[in-house]
């Protein structure tokens, strides 16, 4: 049953990722009307930045399609933990009434991780 909900969880987050990382390239998301005024100009700036929203975009789509396989996942969790971070930061200093939706996604992420910790150790034991 724990793999189910995980599996779930996953796909529901990798398909967000994906969405996300998609619309960084194609632009088909219409931005909300109440969005902070920071935010809008956060974004603006991000854009003005030719190489990185591209790369930003790259990242949540690989992560994505990482998270939603299981022999995969652990990688996704990594791949996807710097553009968390990142949003988390810009959501706590821009927009904090968005938290809740980014501590769920923390919640997964962490939940792979831990789940995977045996995969990790390698990379911290040298």
């Amino acid at each position: 049953m724990k793999r189910k909900i995980l599996f779930v969880l996953c796909l529901l987050a990798g398909l967000m990722f994906i969405n996300s990382g998609l619309d960084k390239f194609f632009h088909y998301m219409p931005m909300p009307e109440n969005m902070p005024e920071k935010m809008v100009k956060v974004g603006k700036a991000f854009t003005e930045i030719g190489w990185l929203m591209p790369l930003v975009g790259f990242a949540e789509i690989l992560g994505g399609l990482l998270l939603i396989f299981n022999r995969t996942r652990a990688l996704g969790a990594i791949v996807i933990l710097p553009v968390l971070i990142g949003i988390l930061l810009s959501t706590i200093s821009i927009s904090p009434e968005a938290l809740p939706i980014v501590f769920v996604l923390f919640a997964i992420i962490g939940w792979v991780m831990i789940d995977n910790r045996e995969k990790y150790l390698p990379i911290i034991r040298n």
